[in-house]
């Protein structure tokens, strides 16, 4: 019952500030590219924009905002900024790796998004560079990184965030299992020195020398709880935890730091606004004040932890709801059409440094500015909205996915050298992947899954929605798996039983179908050996496909862009749902207690979902979001 109120006082609040249909995540990063990196720090042309790790914050942001639009807009941003940066030979722009700053590696994820997403290998090139600023960078005498090099033996927990995702993604990505000891040490070693045992929160610094004025001269700490320091910290948790290997024991350590962090956390939620102070302890202290960027990096961190299952929701949820309801009412306000600001940020605050010297003290931190849309509010507030947005949609509980890599079952060398399952996989973000068709199913309830052998009644026990995609032929996979009669035998008894079967075929240049049609045909559907859609260069309308005004699934998409198709046989129980001159596009069947949705294309693959390369008039993304929320009704 809490949730349920809370959401509908946020729904309230929402009208009385007067924000309309478009996301709060989107309005956030409207705002951002209409106003920040506009000075001369960042236009400069002979110069070249400054590398700061603040835009790398916006820029996370940017992505799931692209990812939740399939608007090219965002990202192109993305990519517009990192190309100021990044040469074709990889090299950096205005970045310095013997300056030893770890702020300086941040950016490196925003380089990996654009590799994964484009293949250029410009941007692996430069992101390799980050990398061996790592390798080299100072560390304390256990092996902790400092924070900079002009900090000598300091760790504070901005630097967690600066480094650690970073260094996990591209240690995942180039297949380096050295590394992650490393990394669960890093978060090992700050909170060791760090952590107050009393409440459970994180002191912003730690000098292993004792030698800064800011330090206690028996334990090395700073005196505060600095809320954005802390949000950083856990922020950082989250985020590695997307690449840290399942397998690796070191993943329960980091559990079960990010779960005594967020304990901690919300232990010190304002009862009132339901956000956190600066100096998250002291609320009551005179001149202390909420602030926007640590509270929106909590709720983005606790957010994400109960939706990736690091943390048991009931222990979070209702900090989640009030804090997110917190945000809005303390911070934002209208900021024009689709716009919002956001409030009451604090724009830096650190320790120590040669000139105007940083105490640490309760007043040093008070005497910082505030000011509205600083990119370290803009960027975490984007990230948590993004989250609530997320889990508003996803409510009614969880269906099993499962992807079949068994029919399709295609390998091609990896960044780390290694041959590895590639093409319509779910963490496939290039064009031939389906990362962004994973994402929508998990944004209405969908728990992902790969099935890499054949489908048995058993594997697919606990499977509520099965998809099969472009079964491979020769010329794609040496030994092809292809489709026989029991392997069909036991798929259709799991579709009688309640099952939802996807089939997402392919031409018959591309796909094997003669013997695949084994499976269809238990329902009434074959699939023709043919050819149609066969578009010629960018001519869009040879790919166009209006769909009619009333069918099952599809409401509010008008016109859809298949390439390259099979077209479909439908005889009872099948029936065609979508037709083009005849030819059955797209056909379902009733069968037994089960579904089965069939289409002669991989259609909702990256290239055709994500925005970068269709015009807009073709509605692939509304499309998608529409199919899956059919398949999650059927499911259920």
């Amino acid at each position: 019952m809490k949730k349920s109120i809370s959401f509908v006082v946020y729904l309230v609040l929402l009208t009385q500030l007067g924000f309309g249909q478009r996301a709060l995540s989107e309005k956030m990063a409207i705002t951002a590219m209409d106003s920040l990196y506009k000075d001369a720090r960042f236009t400069n042309k002979e110069r070249g924009p400054q590398w700061t790790y603040d835009m790398g914050v916006v820029l996370e942001g940017m992505v799931e905002v692209w990812r939740n639009t399939g608007n090219k807009t965002y990202f192109d941003y993305i990519q517009g900024w990192m190309d100021q940066f990044v040469t074709e030979d990889g090299d950096i722009r205005n970045y310095k790796s013997e300056e030893y700053n770890i702020d300086h590696i941040k950016n490196g994820r925003s380089l990996l998004f654009l590799y994964k997403v484009t293949g250029k290998q410009k941007y692996l090139k430069a992101s390799e560079k980050i990398y061996n600023q790592i390798l080299t960078h100072p560390r304390t005498n256990e092996g902790g990184f400092w924070h900079k090099k002009i900090y000598p033996y300091q760790m504070w927990l901005d630097g967690l965030y600066m480094a650690q995702p970073f260094y996990t993604e591209y240690a995942a990505l180039m297949g380096i299992d050295s590394a992650f000891d490393d990394i669960v040490n890093q978060f090992t070693y700050m909170e060791n020195h760090a952590r107050d045992e009393k409440t459970g929160l994180l002191y912003h610094g730690w000098d292993e020398s004792r030698r800064e004025r800011w330090a206690d001269p028996a334990t090395g700490l700073s005196k505060h709880f600095w809320g954005r320091g802390i949000g950083w910290y856990a922020m950082a948790l989250v985020d590695v935890l997307d690449y840290f290997p399942q397998e690796h024991p070191g993943r329960e350590k980091l559990l079960q730091i990010l779960n005594r962090t967020l304990t901690a956390i919300a232990q010190h939620q304002d009862g009132k606004t339901g956000v956190w102070y600066d100096i998250v302890d002291l609320a009551a202290r005179d001149g202390n004040y909420v602030e926007a960027s640590a509270s929106s990096m909590f709720v983005y961190a606790m957010a994400k932890a109960v939706r990736k299952g690091y943390v048991a929701k009931k222990d979070f949820q209702e900090s989640i709801d009030k804090g997110y309801t917190g945000l809005v009412k303390q911070f934002i306000t209208p900021g024009g059409p689709d716009r919002v600001n956001i409030n009451h940020v604090v724009t830096v605050s650190g320790l120590g440094g040669s000139k105007n010297y940083r105490d640490g003290s309760f007043a040093y931190y008070m005497s910082e500015p505030v000011k509205p849309n600083d990119p370290k509010g803009v960027g975490p507030f984007i990230l948590a909205a993004s989250e609530l947005e997320f889990a508003k949609t996803a409510k009614g509980g969880k269906v099993n996915v499962m992807l079949d890599n068994h029919y399709n079952n295609e390998y091609k060398k990896a960044p780390d050298g290694q041959l590895k399952p590639y093409h319509y996989l779910w963490d496939g973000q290039d064009n031939n992947g389906f990362f962004l068709l994973g994402r929508i199913f998990e944004e209405y309830g969908g728990k992902l899954n790969t099935l890499r052998e054949a489908p048995t009644q058993e594997k697919l026990a606990n499977t509520d929605i099965y998809i099969i995609v472009d079964p491979d032929t020769e010329k794609e996979t040496t030994s092809p798996n292809y489709m026989n009669e029991v392997d069909a035998d036991e798929i259709a008894s799991w579709v009688r039983a309640g099952g939802v079967l996807v089939l997402l075929l392919n031409d018959a240049g591309n796909c094997e179908i003669a013997k695949f049609n084994t499976l269809p045909e238990k329902f009434g559907i074959t699939f023709n050996e043919d050819n149609r859609n066969m578009v010629k260069g960018n001519n869009y309308a040879e790919g166009a496909i209006i769909i009619p005004s009333k069918t099952e699934i599809f409401k509010k998409t008008k016109k859809i862009y298949i390439k390259e198709i099979s077209t479909i046989r439908a005889t009872k129980p099948a029936k065609s749902l979508v037709k083009d001159d005849g030819d059955t596009v797209i056909a379902t069947a009733k069968f037994g207690k089960g579904t089965v949705f069939a289409i002669g294309d991989p259609w909702l693959y990256n290239e055709y979902v994500d925005g970068r390369k269709l015009p807009a008039e073709y509605q692939n993304f509304d499309a998608a979001h529409e199919l899956v929320r059919w398949l999650v009704k059927k499911a259920k």
